[in-house]
């Protein structure tokens, strides 16, 4: 255990990953907090170090998407060994599905994401493969790179995004910088949502709600941006595929578990599904083979927010959670399912 700047009447912060980024809103924390690092480098290790009590005292957790590497999910298990005196977990990043919230609620524990930080970069990504999928041009940059130009076989023709219907599944921050991007391309945006929007955010978008049954039968191309959850697990699966237009193009910045990745790529062999643009995989970093072989699949490996600007935003809010909950006892970003605590 790191421990540094000790002072038994200051509040205890639990660092789990690194602060790369946003180094002095970090040093502002550690002005008014004493910091507590694990020693541990794997999740068997880290449940006996918690058990030992070496992390006592700590009022907040601060964790990174990466710190699953040492502790592992976020679940009864590891919480049952984590301090009484935790009170506060700040994830940095929009995605949270590490964290099983409910099994934080029970123990009195808020959690806390980040969730407009990556709305900008993360749709930026979802246009790149919205155009690159339309435009097949997975293909031709596979035959280039093999020396074949555009193919011993050249590519089908693409598609161009204007006129297109896009359905958006999962109308939250970057749902919505996604519809804003699509609009500059001349896309007509359709969207279906657990809340419809205010009316006036729907004329702004030029955005029509619709129900999920005629989201998925309307579509051209259809962008997944909701949150993985027990609930949306599976959304899209043989079902959902059976229902759309023929020769649809999907889009998924999500997580690549609210959409059947086997069921998919039966899609794509049968033709039902045209192309496609990954950014995330149900068992990454393990990818589908199905999704490796066929050409007509663009695949990012989960970059949405790579960007330095974004990760010193993500960072900064995150903080900005760690000092909400030492000074007031609040959040500044609440997840969803606990805004009743």
């Amino acid at each position: 255990m790191s421990l540094v700047n000790v002072d038994s009447t200051r509040p205890r912060v639990l660092l789990l990953g690194v602060i790369e980024h946003a180094q002095s809103a970090w040093a502002s924390v550690r002005e008014i907090a004493d910091i507590i690092t694990p020693n541990s480098t794997q999740r068997a290790g880290f449940l006996r170090e918690a058990s030992s009590g070496a992390f006592d005292e700590c009022v907040v957790a601060y964790r990174t998407f990466d710190s699953f590497a040492v502790t592992g999910k976020v679940d009864a298990e590891l919480i049952d060994a984590l301090p009484r005196s935790l009170r506060f977990i700040c994830h940095n990043g929009a995605g949270y599905d590490q964290v099983d919230v409910p099994a934080c609620t029970a123990r009195g524990i808020r959690v806390s994401n980040t969730p407009s930080a990556v709305d900008d970069a993360t749709a930026d990504i979802g246009i790149f493969l919205l155009l690159g999928a339309l435009r097949n041009l997975a293909v031709s940059m596979t035959a280039l790179r093999a020396g074949q130009w555009r193919g011993e076989t050249p590519p089908a023709l693409g598609h161009d995004p204007q006129g297109k219907i896009l359905g958006i599944l999962g109308m939250g921050g970057i749902g919505r910088s996604m519809a804003k991007k699509a609009l500059a391309f001349g896309m007509k945006i359709r969207y279906y949502n657990r809340t419809r929007l205010h009316p006036e955010l729907e004329r702004e978008m030029d955005a029509e709600y619709v129900d999920f049954k005629t989201l998925l039968a309307e579509s051209d191309v259809l962008s997944l941006n909701l949150p993985l959850n027990p609930k949306t697990r599976h959304t899209i699966s043989s079902k959902e595929f059976s229902r759309m237009k023929r020769g649809i193009t999907i889009v998924n910045t999500a997580r690549g578990g609210v959409m059947d990745e086997a069921a998919l790529v039966d899609a794509l062999n049968s033709g039902q599904v045209n192309s496609v643009g990954l950014d995330v995989y149900e068992e990454e970093p393990k990818i589908h083979p199905g999704l490796l072989e066929n050409p007509r699949v663009m695949l990012v490996p989960h970059m949405g927010t790579y960007t330095i600007e974004t990760q010193k935003k993500m960072e900064e809010w995150a903080i900005s959670n760690v000092h909400a909950a030492i000074q007031s006892g609040s959040l500044r970003s609440i997840v969803p399912e606990q805004r009743d605590m």
